[in-house]
């Protein structure tokens, strides 16, 4: 069993394909028409195109998932998270083209965290492994 596609709710399949891309840097792996404005579109790191995608589901049609992304933002929970290998080049790169950060980086022990709005109704984290 492996784990090949992962995904995250989103508002608009525009908006979040072009802060998935052009802001956060991952590449454009599959935009398939599905019928009555659905598609199926997914991104990649280009560190790994052949890697896990990253689906970008619309949440428009789930009145769960809707509530579920508020209580997490909320409660400053993030939905997903992402590996960097230099956080605070990470932050100050993104904090520069306007992402908007709930925790800036946070030693965490084992990790260094920090926390953004993808702008799409999410709080999505990034992070660094450290030796503790």
């Amino acid at each position: 069993m492996k784990i090949k596609l992962a995904s995250v709710s989103i508002d608009d399949y525009d908006k979040a394909l072009k802060f998935y891309t052009e802001i956060l840097g991952f590449v454009k792996k599959h935009d398939i028409p599905l019928g009555d404005g659905a598609r199926w579109v997914t991104v990649v790191s280009p560190e790994e195109p052949q890697g896990v995608e990253l689906l970008l589901e619309p949440n428009a049609h789930y009145p769960a998932m809707k509530a579920l992304k508020e209580s997490l933002v909320k409660d400053g929970i993030p939905f997903t998270a992402f590996q960097v290998g230099d956080i605070q080049g990470e932050y100050e790169r993104l904090q520069k083209l306007g992402v908007e950060f709930t925790m800036e980086p946070t030693n965490m022990g084992t990790t260094i965290a920090a926390i953004f709005n993808d702008t799409c109704g999410n709080l999505i984290q990034i992070y660094q492994i450290t030796n503790g």
